[in-house]
């Protein structure tokens, strides 16, 4: 199989544990794009944070999967493909959402609302949670009250919470009020929720009928949950050292960890075997 397209998640895949992009990373994805591969970004950040990795990485005018597969664009304001949650589900998410301890963020393409978490009296949630943030982000008292007044649609929800439990409960809780939604998570803590039509896996595939390639065709690299049916549908699914046992358990292959130059050790076992056959012989 030759491969024409490789898909990387961005936490935990190209990025080191220190948020940062490794040289051997760069050179390698450098590699694949000058034999004529196609790069994109399938990540569970919103489009303007994935825009700014893709531009670290010279993929100026990539197309992106972006919000877990809700946002596929080059640029912001001209997706190819788009599925939001409505107002009405929206709403309902984050009212139950914020009867439990978590901090709540609308991923919006172009912004996010994140309400506020107190902990002893001391704001914990004016942080970044797991995506360093490249837009405006508007703290608010209520996420709920906010809607009330200000009704949004919005390709994506995350919520993260400190307590399993109450993540749990939260899950539950909100598969069983809210139609039509997919639940995933990109990291520990986390609930990541979008329309019910919505994954990576769908994200690529739009991508791949726009450029006139298969997923078969494909090579996909991811390190959490929300990367399983990614994975699972690309010729070659990769799952990063460190990720979950689920993920590794539907990867066709398992590469080193995001801080042992993961990215760069698969573009050498397998890409480079494609382009040069004879030498690996």
């Amino acid at each position: 199989m030759t491969y024409r397209l490789l898909a990387l998640n961005i936490d935990g895949t190209l990025l080191k544990s220190n948020h940062r992009l490794a040289k051997e990373t760069k050179e390698a994805i450098d590699y694949v794009k000058e034999k004529g591969v196609y790069i994109t970004i399938a990540t569970g950040r919103a489009f303007p944070s994935a825009k700014k990795v893709a531009k670290a990485l010279k993929l100026n005018n990539a197309f992106l999967v972006t919000h877990d597969g809700a946002y596929v664009a080059s640029e912001v304001d001209n997706p190819i493909y788009e599925r939001r949650l409505d107002s009405e589900r929206v709403y309902q998410i984050v009212d139950i959402l914020e009867n439990y301890y978590c901090h709540v963020r609308l991923m919006h393409e172009k912004y996010a609302v994140g309400n506020k978490v107190r902990e002893r009296n001391q704001l914990v949630a004016r942080m970044n949670i797991g995506d360093p943030l490249f837009y405006p982000l508007s703290y608010v008292d209520s996420a709920s009250h906010y809607l009330i007044d200000q009704p949004l649609t919005v390709p994506k929800i995350r919520a993260f919470f400190w307590n399993e439990k109450e993540r749990k409960d939260a899950l539950e809780e909100v598969r069983e009020a809210v139609s039509d939604i997919h639940i995933t998570s990109s990291a520990e803590g986390s609930l990541d929720i979008v329309d019910g039509s919505v994954s990576k896996a769908k994200g690529l595939q739009v991508l791949g009928k726009k450029l006139g390639i298969s997923m078969n065709e494909m090579v996909s690299i991811g390190s959490y949950t929300n990367d399983i049916e990614m994975v699972a549908a690309s010729g070659l699914g990769v799952a990063m050292g460190q990720g979950p046992q689920e993920l590794k358990n539907i990867a066709d292959w398992v590469t080193r960890s995001n801080n042992q130059n993961g990215v760069g050790y698969m573009v050498k076992e397998v890409f480079r075997k494609q382009f040069h056959p004879a030498v690996f012989k």
